[in-house]
C-alpha cells in the first residue's frame, strides 16, 4: 500500500521554527518530485514548495520564500520542510504529495499530484 506520512505540526509562538517531515512506505520517494501543501479553513488548498527528485531544484511560493526550506533524505526516504520565522497566517493543516507526471519544480498545482498524506496541524499563535 503506498503511504506518505507527515510528521512535525504543532503549536508555535510567531517567530519560531518547526520540521515537517514526509515519510514514504511502500514505494520509494527517489523517483518522484514531491511538493508541501497547506489549506486553512476556508481557503483553498496551496502550493507551498516542491523539489526535485535529485533535490538539486527546489521551489517557493513567494509567501514562504526566504523562511521555508524543502529538503530530501533519498536514503531515508523522507522529505522535510523546515520553517523558520512563522507567522500566524502560516497556520493550515500542511500536506505533502508525490508526483511521477511532473517534470518541473515549478509545477506547485494540486491536480499534479498522485499522493497524498494524511496532513499535519500547523498552528501560530501567541
Amino acid at each position: 500500500q503506498l503511504q506518505l506520512v507527515e510528521s512535525g505540526g504543532g503549536l508555535v509562538q510567531p517567530g519560531g521554527s518547526l520540521r515537517l517531515s514526509c515519510a514514504a512506505s511502500g514505494f520509494t520517494l527517489r523517483y518522484f518530485y514531491i511538493g508541501w501543501f497547506r489549506q486553512a479553513p476556508g481557503r483553498e488548498r496551496e502550493g507551498v514548495s516542491c523539489i526535485s527528485t535529485s533535490g538539486g531544484s527546489t521551489n517557493y511560493a513567494d509567501s514562504v520564500k526566504g523562511r521555508f526550506t524543502i529538503s530530501r533524505d533519498n536514503a531515508k526516504n523522507t522529505v522535510y520542510l523546515q520553517m523558520n520565522s512563522l507567522k500566524p497566517e502560516d497556520t493550515a493543516v500542511y500536506y505533502c504529495a508525490a508526483s511521477l507526471r511532473i517534470t518541473s519544480v515549478q509545477a506547485m498545482i494540486p491536480e499534479e499530484y498522485d499522493y497524498w498524506g494524511q496532513g499535519t496541524q500547523v498552528t501560530v499563535s501567541s
